[in-house]
């Protein structure tokens, strides 16, 4: 406790002499409470429907509402359950593996290729000079000619 003096006054510090600093704690506004403090009104103007309990959801003064103003959207669209597919294009394999080899999902995100958890589709930009061992989730039918043409193998996962 010797190290618990006040600065001030030269007094222990205590729980009980512990307060607020002046204006911290402000206390709310009682809004329709006499007319000194935001009375009668209650800050709200003389009549009109804003003045009144309560204004109808999406009400804008008479201005057309947002929901009126939208186009109704007709239809059925199943884009929330469509496959989005990490493209990978041939001239891009031939940089990454020169060498020729094994590929798969994991190899081609080792090397910074596609990221992991998504499905990859494999396309046929560009061309490959080696033999190739592809495995993928999709490949474009050009794709497959090419890989086969240069003496590699395709299998879809």
């Amino acid at each position: 406790m010797a190290n618990a003096e006040n600065n001030a006054g030269g007094t222990p510090l205590r729980i009980h002499h512990l307060r607020p600093a002046p204006g911290a704690n402000k206390s709310k506004v009682r809004k329709g409470r006499g007319e000194a403090s935001k009375g009668k009104t209650s800050g709200r103007g003389t009549k009109g429907t804003k003045s009144r309990t309560n204004v109808p959801l999406g009400f804008e003064g008479g201005q057309v509402p947002l929901q009126r103003r939208l186009p109704k959207l007709k239809g059925f669209s199943n884009a929330m359950f469509k496959t989005t597919y990490q493209v990978v294009n041939l001239d891009r394999l031939g940089e990454l593996f020169p060498d020729g080899g094994d590929v798969n999902v994991e190899t081609l995100v080792e090397r910074g290729a596609v990221r992991k958890n998504q499905p990859v589709k494999i396309l046929g930009t560009g061309d490959i000079s080696v033999a190739l061992n592809v495995q993928a989730h999709a490949f474009s039918a050009s794709a497959k000619e090419k890989i086969a043409a240069a003496g590699g193998a395709v299998t879809e996962l």
